[in-house]
């Protein structure tokens, strides 16, 4: 499941997600994550932190408090890399964490060691 609000950047890692062989489940809307990944089971969730009208962490804690989606794996992709920002999405549950821009090369291994 692609979180990301951005069409281009989700448009880009749902393309280079298939292209590799997985199926993907887009997500543009913040509110709608939490009830797609109850409806879909991801094997994996791709956050976007910085969301229109809500918090990629807030939704991070959120699944990792909810029993049916705390099990499925969170690769944080985000414009935030200031100091302490891994460590702050890490601490929300996040188990891996990219900075944008992001490369193919490492985008693909980091999915590959979650799922």
């Amino acid at each position: 499941m692609v979180v990301e609000d951005n069409d281009l950047n989700r448009k880009l890692f749902c393309d280079v997600l298939r292209a590799n062989g997985f199926e993907v489940e887009p997500v543009a809307d913040g509110n709608l994550v939490l009830q797609t990944a109850r409806d879909t089971s991801p094997d994996l969730i791709i956050m976007d932190i910085q969301l229109g009208g809500i918090s990629g962490v807030d939704l991070i804690e959120a699944a990792k408090r909810d029993r049916r989606l705390s099990g499925i794996p969170v690769l944080a992709v985000t414009a935030f890399a200031a100091k302490g920002d891994e460590e702050r999405i890490r601490a929300a549950g996040a188990e891996g964490y990219l900075s944008k821009p992001v490369s193919i090369g490492p985008f693909m291994s980091a999915v590959n060691a979650l799922v």
